[in-house]
């Protein structure tokens, strides 16, 4: 269950519904979402929208500031999904690093090898 706050403004059940569908695309990625807080802010011609989910292990958030209310929601959404993607795939950038650590080192030691070899 989304909760959604609202400053100055009052939410209404499209707005409810437009955000639930941005933060439902954040489950493609298989990842629990712990207590989705949104905070709805109206500042003179701006909308500003907050949101804090929680994933096991981390928080995502993000901010977007925009003069339509959905466009808002639609940026806030892709900062989200971004950075839970990045997230999620973060072990798959660090294992084709050590791979490459892993295949340099054994180089290293044969050049040592055949400098031992023709010392000899």
């Amino acid at each position: 269950m989304t909760k959604i706050t609202s400053k100055h403004l009052e939410v209404t059940a499209l707005i409810r519904e437009r955000i639930e569908a941005r933060l439902e695309k954040l489950s493609r990625h298989d990842v629990q979402l712990i207590n989705p807080h949104v905070i709805i802010t109206q500042e003179k011609q701006l909308f500003k929208i907050e949101a804090s989910v929680g994933i096991p292990n981390s928080t995502l958030f993000a901010q977007a500031k925009n003069e339509d209310l959905y466009s808002a929601i639609n940026a806030m959404g892709q900062k989200l999904e971004k950075q839970l993607n990045k997230l999620t795939h973060k072990p798959e950038a660090q294992r084709n690093a050590s791979l490459k650590r892993q295949e340099e080192a054994p180089e290293k030691d044969s050049e040592l090898d055949l400098e031992e070899e023709y010392a000899a």
